[in-house]
């Protein structure tokens, strides 16, 4: 038996196009003494970004309703994220291609979105995460397969 199989682990998909979440930075507005921070290169961008972690957060929270008494769980965790991307109509159809180009996304910037989507809802904080097994690749569903299981100490 795998890892990730068993009653013990939480399961769900998360349809939709997967949004990286880039890093943090701060601007001072002309005129201010206090910088802003803000997420992300433009409005629609950051847009995209809380839509993509608002699905992600509802479709943990159906998890948890569906399993009545469930609380964020506390220790520590092993997650495994698979996520499916669109496929460019640019790319051949014959031969598998993988996404590695500069526009497909940043793996560890996939993962940061959905670690900071299931924060509060799945898990206290995303620092309880241990163990990690994720990856990318094209698909006919884009989306996000999420598994997550607390580690038996």
């Amino acid at each position: 038996m795998s890892l990730f199989e068993g009653p013990d682990v939480i399961s769900f998909e998360v349809r939709g196009i997967p949004i990286t979440q880039g890093s943090l930075r701060a601007i001072l507005p002309k005129g201010k003494t206090k910088p802003i921070v803000v997420q992300g290169s433009s409005a629609a961008a950051r847009r995209s970004l809380e839509a993509w972690r608002s699905d992600i957060a509802k479709q943990a929270r159906e998890w948890a309703d569906q399993h009545p008494g469930f609380v964020p769980l506390t220790g520590p965790l092993q997650l495994k994220l698979t996520f499916g991307l669109v496929r460019p109509a640019s790319h051949p159809k014959t031969r598998r291609t993988w996404p590695v180009g500069k526009n497909s996304g940043d793996l560890d910037k996939l993962v940061r979105a959905v670690f900071d989507a299931l924060t509060g809802v799945l898990f206290i904080d995303d620092g309880q995460v241990v163990g990690l097994v994720t990856s990318k690749g094209y698909s006919p569903a884009p989306g996000c397969s999420v598994q997550l299981r607390a580690v038996v100490q």
